[in-house]
């Protein structure tokens, strides 16, 4: 009746696992007794949980994300730890099985978990303020696209308490990550979390995609777009794109552990390269996913913080266009060394040297921005300069990575380890920081505190030289990737450099979380009543902050690039004499319910319940039936209720 599940999946024999599951239960016991005492959970439903606001959504998924990333910080600090006292003789504290499966959640978390939610989420507090719209143009997809992501990070820590997770690295690579070699339920839970929280994804990317292209305000043409929408509209194609890959290739490899197809089974048949191709055809293109919207940040808050308009708008519209083409013709230098050929190699090879130029221009663009402006160094200019910087080396290291011949020394090091982190930490984790931290008043109406918000820059930036410096030298060195434990006593005083950098992370990471406290505790001194804490410039400012429902009660025109700042100018305009009533969605529990029994299906198939299976699918289905029976969707808000919320917004 419940497959493989048995008792013996709860890994009572391991003793990290064990303590964190007492600490997870008390929390969630403490939260669950916090929320019946302050008669919480009826407004936590009906104003959150079932909403379809993209304001609230995006907020969601931003919280989500800060909190998995103190789980994936949490691993990294593991193996950091690890490889520091695991030399000598000295085996460490971690198992080698505890170690593979921790160093493969840290990635998924990080990249899936991590990374991708807080880029949706910025995308969604922000681009249809942006725009000129009241939502995204499928509200009730939204709702589902998020709840998907949150199935995916249940599974994702299930595995935790029920089972293990994947010992194959990230990407799953077979054979390692097929039925012979991973014969438990790791791998299977790397697959349906994926799943889940990939449809979800692929769902939000064609969701924004169709309100970009057709919910623009009036007169507001492509190329008057702010560049931060510019970066979200070319994340969604790419998105749109190349989650698909993703997708195939996780049922290709479900099809070889459920069915014995051997898609992927050298000896059978197959070819494991497949799998190669796939993942990285999808995980090339996944890496601007990630930092192509850090660049609009960057674009929105160095404009603003220079007083100036950004140098070269157009040049840097175009050169998001050509990363956004050329994001897909780099794939294969992630296997340089699996025998493609000298032509192959040498084709993929320009090609990634090659879309260093579009990235250049940018870089330059920012510097010319901030030529002869008035910079002002608020928390979200300090961490555009650090990531200047540090992206700068990062790229550099990545066109050395360009050339094969280099590659085939390099690329099993830890010289490939810190590139990669020198530009996800250094371009899009030090992004969304700014891109918080600019937004938080337009999405809560009052400031994040500056003092623990350059605290946290500081610790991040010094912590992430600290951490990844040492791993270049390392790789040239010759220590590889995916060890659990050193022999070379040369290697130990670097990796314990590396430890110390990472405890200063950790201390960033405490410094924002001590920030948002504060700064909700003071939120009255840190409020702004103008609607322009930042001397801002784009549409999103023009309406008060934090927006209404409906964001805006009469739709705002678009006719200029920087409209708000344009209005400024001239004069803010008044309220209208009649407001027109306004046409939105209704909350729906039909996302989360939804979701919930797909979590449930993905739980099941991990474990071979097979009737459960089968049920919940038929649950999921039947949820969307009913909802397209149901008349009472939507709603006017009438004009003296729009009139009576902007003048409390206006008050």
């Amino acid at each position: 009746m419940f497959g493989k599940l048995t008792l013996d999946a709860i890994p009572l024999h391991e003793p990290i696992l064990v303590v964190t599951m007492i600490a997870v239960a008390l929390g969630a016991v403490g939260l669950c007794a916090a929320l019946t005492y302050f008669r919480k959970w009826s407004y936590l439903w009906s104003e959150w949980l079932t909403s379809v606001d993209h304001k609230k959504i995006g907020v969601m998924y931003i919280v989500v994300a800060l909190v998995m990333l103190l789980r994936g910080f949490a691993d990294a600090i593991m193996m950091r730890t690890q490889l520091a006292l695991s030399h000598g003789g000295a085996e460490g504290y971690l198992p080698p099985h505890h170690y593979d499966q921790i160093f493969t959640a840290h990635g998924v978390i990080m990249i899936f978990f991590v990374a991708t939610p807080l880029v949706v989420g910025l995308m969604n507090i922000v681009t249809p303020l942006q725009i000129g719209a009241r939502d995204v143009a499928f509200p009730l997809l939204n709702s589902l696209s998020f709840w998907l992501f949150v199935g995916g990070v249940l599974l994702t820590n299930a595995s935790l308490f029920i089972g293990e997770f994947a010992q194959s690295g990230w990407v799953a690579y077979p054979p390692l990550s097929g039925i012979e070699y991973s014969p438990g339920v790791g791998v299977d839970y790397y697959i349906w979390s994926l799943q889940l929280s990939g449809l979800g994804t692929l769902l939000t990317g064609v969701n924004f995609l169709v309100t970009i292209l057709k919910m623009r305000a009036p007169g507001m043409t492509m190329f008057k777009m702010p560049i931060f929408t510019w970066t979200i509209f070319c994340t969604s194609v790419i998105i749109v794109a190349a989650f698909p890959i993703l997708t195939v290739a996780l049922a290709m490899l479900s099809l070889d552990r459920y069915l014995d197809f051997h898609l992927f089974t050298n000896s059978l048949g197959g070819n494991p390269m497949m799998y190669v191709n796939l993942v990285w055809a999808w995980g090339h293109p996944e890496v601007y996913i990630l930092i192509l919207p850090a660049f609009g940040v960057f674009s929105e808050v160095t404009a603003t913080f220079a007083r100036k308009r950004l140098f070269g708008y157009h040049s840097m519209v175009w050169a998001t266009l050509a990363i956004t083409f050329l994001s897909f013709v780099v794939w294969l230098h992630h296997f340089f060394t699996m025998g493609s050929g000298a032509s192959v190699n040498a084709f993929f090879g320009i090609a990634t040297m090659i879309i260093a130029i579009p990235t250049g221009v940018k870089i330059f663009t920012w510097l010319f921005t901030m030529y002869r402006g008035r910079l002002e160094f608020t928390s979200p200019i300090l961490w555009t300069l650090g990531f200047m910087v540090t992206f700068s080396i990062g790229g550099m290291t990545g066109v050395l990575l360009a050339v094969p011949g280099a590659d085939f020394l390099l690329h099993n090091s830890l010289f490939l380890v810190a590139h990669f982190h020198n530009v996800i930490i250094g371009g899009a984790v030090f992004g969304y920081m700014a891109g918080i931290t600019y937004w938080f008043p337009k999405a809560f109406g009052f400031r994040l505190h500056e003092g623990w918000g350059k605290a946290s820059f500081w610790f991040w930036l010094v912590g992430f030289y600290l951490a990844f410096m040492p791993m270049y030298i390392l790789g040239f060195m010759g220590m590889t990737r995916r060890l659990n434990t050193t022999s070379n006593p040369e290697w130990v005083p670097y990796l314990q450099v590396a430890v110390i950098g990472a405890v200063l992370i950790g201390l960033g990471i405490l410094c924002t979380v001590i920030q948002i406290a504060v700064s909700i505790k003071n939120r009255k001194q840190l409020a702004d009543h103008t609607g322009d804490p930042w001397n801002a410039r784009t549409l999103e400012w023009s309406t008060s902050s934090p927006p209404p429902f409906y964001n805006f009660a009469v739709t705002p025109r678009g006719d200029r690039v920087d409209e708000f700042y344009e209005m400024k100018r001239e004069g803010l305009p008044t309220a209208p004499e009649r407001y027109r009533p306004i046409h939105m969605p209704r909350n729906t529990g039909v996302g989360l319910i939804a979701s919930a029994l797909l979590t449930l299906m993905c739980f099941a198939l991990v474990w071979h319940i097979w009737w459960l299976t089968l049920a919940t699918f038929v649950g999921a289905i039947a949820c969307f039936i009913v909802r397209s029976y149901d008349e009472d969707t939507d709603y006017y808000v009438q004009p003296d209720e729009i009139e009576e919320i902007e003048r409390s917004a206006r008050g």
